[in-house]
């Protein structure tokens, strides 16, 4: 018996804009990187931090909503699977990169830092059009009823702000 899985988990900030192109036939694709902290105990039991830098690759609509609102040092969550892009430079070097392909990506507020107003510990609302939490993907969201005065990007979307969890 064979059982293939290719899934990942990643949380962390966005290292640099997000790159938003648009192919043919109206097909857009974003590629932004992310780094993922991990805090561990050395030896001598001092605390110590190693950063990975993973690439990532988003495509239609959540790669157009990736490059409306994410920018460098935007925190993220997201969903995928992994990929190994493989290529002859120009030097005629076979190349390889492995990145994680996006299938949903939400959006994480971070805490205000002191003399900022914006989501988080406070719990006021930020002043940018930003959403403080969306969810982006392939799994179709739930229809929003009733409201309230703030817009928000529904249903037609893709994008919610529900946790994933």
């Amino acid at each position: 018996m064979s059982l293939n899985v290719n899934h990942v988990i990643l949380a962390g900030n966005l290292t640099r804009d997000p790159e938003l192109r648009t192919l043919a036939a109206d097909r857009a694709v974003a590629n932004f990187a992310i780094a993922v902290n991990r805090r561990y105990k050395g030896p001598e039991g001092d605390l110590k931090e190693e950063v990975t830098f993973v690439e990532v690759e988003a495509w239609g609509r959540t790669a157009e909503v990736v490059g409306q609102y994410l920018t460098k040092g935007s925190p993220c969550y997201l969903e995928g699977r992994l990929k190994l892009d493989a290529w002859t430079d120009k030097d005629n070097q076979k190349r390889t990169r492995l990145k994680v392909v996006a299938e949903t990506v939400q959006f994480l507020s971070r805490a205000p830092r002191p003399g900022e107003s914006g989501t988080g510990a406070s719990g006021t609302e930020p002043e940018h059009d930003e959403p403080a939490a969306a969810v982006l993907g392939t799994r179709p969201a739930p229809a929003r009823t009733g409201g309230g005065s703030k817009a928000r990007v529904g249903a037609a979307t893709g994008v919610t702000d529900e946790p994933p969890f």
